[in-house]
């Protein structure tokens, strides 16, 4: 199982969005072409196109778990941008998840082995979390 953020714009409309503004962008900027006013006005166009790209392109690097259940082991690896890859692994006959209302966030979902302790899908929403625990106690028997 792998989880990650909703992504409202997936990978071609990331495409349309950066040639759509644009081509926005170039259109008044036709009535200029020729004039020393295009090359004063031509740096802050682009400088708006860098930046809706650089802040969508920051959007997509996202952290994301994965994780792999077999009958003899439960392994969870959590991947954050720009760190090392953490690894969780147990026998997953003692795991346990479960949904706390004390947490950081609403439905704090964390799984234990009764040893520790490790958060799950917290960049998800709390109706996600919600069926996540759901699935994940099906899946683990309990």
């Amino acid at each position: 199982m792998r989880i990650w953020p909703h992504r409202s714009l997936p990978p071609g409309g990331f495409a349309w969005v950066i040639g759509l503004t644009a081509g926005f962008l170039a259109l008044p900027l036709l009535a200029v072409i020729g004039s020393d006013v295009l090359w004063g006005l031509l740096p802050f166009a682009a400088l708006a196109v860098w930046a809706l790209w650089r802040a969508l392109r920051h959007s997509y690097r996202a952290p994301s778990e994965e994780m792999r259940l077999t009958r003899d082991s439960l392994t969870l690896i959590r991947r954050d941008p720009g760190r090392a890859d953490r690894v969780w692994r147990t026998n997953p006959y003692w795991v346990r998840a479960s949904l706390r209302s004390d947490g950081p966030v609403e439905d704090y979902l964390v799984l234990t082995d009764g040893q520790r302790e490790i958060e799950l899908g917290a960049f998800l929403s709390p109706d996600e979390r919600v069926a996540l625990h759901r699935e994940l106690s099906g899946r683990l028997g309990h």
